[in-house]
């Protein structure tokens, strides 16, 4: 392997020309740096990281922060953009940590290990998190970026969907198809994303004169897992079997709601459309295959990384906050209603 002595030799420069040109130190003549970045690559030398670190005071560390629950029950989700912000991490020569921490997480819990040792610049929070951990870094003065949430301090930089529009235009979809009676599935509702979708498919019934009330939402469910999509709209039919299409906040209570559906015999579309949020990889298995609103999770993991950049480049802190907007994707799990029959309250038994 080649040495940074060999670099230096190969250039005709000292090895501390070497080191600053690999740290793109501004006192270097742009001469002096294609001399010795030919020779890097001709060498195929690859800098010690740790000596790096010693030379930036940097760790070229990104902490990445969820909760368990994020990670182990929406897995597709998060971890696209997780992915999404690996690989734009590389742009930065920067390499992402990843933890978890509980739902629960309190202020007598230890902070991750990589906050604590000092092994990250700075970190991403994905997903809704206690207030407790955000408290606890900034404690170590660490640039802050959000993804998929934002603190009821407002003040930090973050990348989020825009889910009252798609709110609105999943309930509108189903307008389009004359459903009146629509229902509406959520868990978790005090998280900012499923609330603001809600408020989006209130927005479209008020906009279209459709009367809706208590009998058309179940938002009471704790988590936006399969399990509790299944025993929402049982719920939700036993109060209201004039229903005649669902919006489901997120793809896993959709999944959810259609197991239940097909255990009670009542057909999707023909008896009851379902339409979900995120546009996971399972829809695509789905008989039908679920309708959702596509989140770009890539994209939003590479613009939090961005933001994260940035604000180390810049050494300051930035309240931007990036809109990134969703996409209808129209499967076969929505039908255009004719003649509604309202399901009889045996087959819910």
């Amino acid at each position: 392997m080649a040495t940074i002595k060999d670099v230096a030799k190969e250039a005709n420069v000292s090895i501390a020309t070497v080191s600053l040109v690999v740290h793109k130190h501004e006192r270097i003549s742009t001469e002096t740096s294609k001399r010795v970045n030919k020779a890097i690559k001709k060498l195929n030398y690859h800098p010690s990281r740790s000596g790096r670190r010693l030379v930036s005071q940097k760790t070229g560390n990104i902490g990445f922060i969820l909760t368990e629950d994020h990670f182990l029950r929406s897995e597709p989700f998060y971890t696209r953009i997780f992915l999404g912000t690996e690989f734009e991490a590389r742009n930065y020569e920067y390499y992402i940590l990843l933890t978890t921490i509980p739902s629960d997480y309190n202020v007598k819990d230890y902070p991750p290990r990589f906050i604590l040792e000092k092994n990250v610049d700075g970190i991403i929070i994905a997903g809704k998190v206690p207030a407790s951990i955000i408290s606890q870094i900034e404690k170590y003065n660490l640039p802050i970026a959000f993804v998929d949430f934002y603190p009821p301090s407002n003040e930090y930089p973050c990348v989020l969907i825009d889910n009252i529009s798609g709110g609105m235009d999943a309930t509108q979809f189903l307008i389009k198809k004359n459903h009146k009676d629509i229902g509406f599935i959520a868990g978790d509702i005090g998280h900012p994303s499923i609330y603001d979708r809600f408020r989006g498919y209130k927005m479209a019934m008020d906009n279209a004169g459709l009367h809706f009330s208590e009998l058309n939402y179940i938002v009471d469910e704790n988590y936006t897992a399969r399990e509790n999509g299944y025993n929402a709209v049982r719920k939700l039919l036993e109060i209201n079997n004039e229903i005649t299409a669902i919006f489901a906040c997120n793809d896993a209570m959709a999944i959810g709601i259609i197991q239940f559906l097909k255990e009670k015999g009542i057909a999707i579309p023909n008896d009851i459309s379902v339409i979900g949020f995120d546009d996971v990889e399972a829809d695509l298995s789905l008989d039908p295959p679920l309708s959702s609103m596509s989140v770009p999770k890539y994209e939003m993991g590479i613009e939090v990384m961005k933001l994260m950049a940035d604000m180390l480049k810049n050494k300051g802190t930035t309240k931007k906050k990036i809109l990134v907007p969703v996409e209808l994707i129209d499967r076969g799990s929505v039908a255009e209603l004719n003649v509604k029959t309202p399901i009889p309250v045996e087959m819910l038994d």
